[in-house]
């Protein structure tokens, strides 16, 4: 029979996919939502900015908390998990031009809906890479992790809600 924390750890790989997953889910929602507004619509707009700050949140839960608690467990893993950082790093500057793109479209007519997707579909083909790199690397590892302590709610569970579009 295994441990309490062995069960716990093994959910850990787990309930990072589930994360991965809610993400996409939600900027599948924005991306198909675009087909449905138009640019100065409030709601795509708020949409948009909305994922923008889950995907940021679930980053920097990871970078700060996660990664550093599996280096101080698993310092052979330093390489891969400065690749994840640098990622983070591409992705954050991603998710800046869609929060320009979004600030924008609330206090103008906006850009083009076709801008706006352009950034997201490019950020969808980098967070899909990232995401199923990520649990690869270090899935195993958290599924010898023992323990989550403070970082596991900001990289499992995001603020708000971002429902589909209409």
């Amino acid at each position: 029979m295994a441990s309490h924390n062995t069960d716990r750890a093994a959910a850990l790989s787990l309930q990072l996919s589930q994360a991965h997953q809610e993400l996409r889910r939600r900027l599948n929602d924005v991306r198909t939502g675009l087909g449905r507004r138009h640019s100065n619509d409030d709601t795509l707009a708020t949409h948009c900015l909305a994922f923008c700050d889950a995907l940021t949140t679930h980053h920097e839960g990871e970078d700060a908390g996660l990664f550093a608690q599996l280096l101080r467990e698993r310092p052979d893993l330093a390489g891969t998990v400065t690749k994840l950082v640098q990622d983070h790093g591409l992705i954050a500057s991603i998710l800046t031009q869609v929060r320009e793109l979004a600030d924008w479209a609330l206090g103008t007519q906006g850009p083009d809906l076709e801008a706006i997707g352009r950034e997201l579909d490019g950020l969808a083909a980098i967070m899909e890479s990232h995401f199923r790199y990520e649990e690869r690397a270090i899935g195993e590892a958290l599924d010898d992790h023992g323990d989550d302590t403070d970082w596991a709610d900001p990289v499992f569970r995001f603020q708000g809600r971002v429902t589909p579009a209409p």
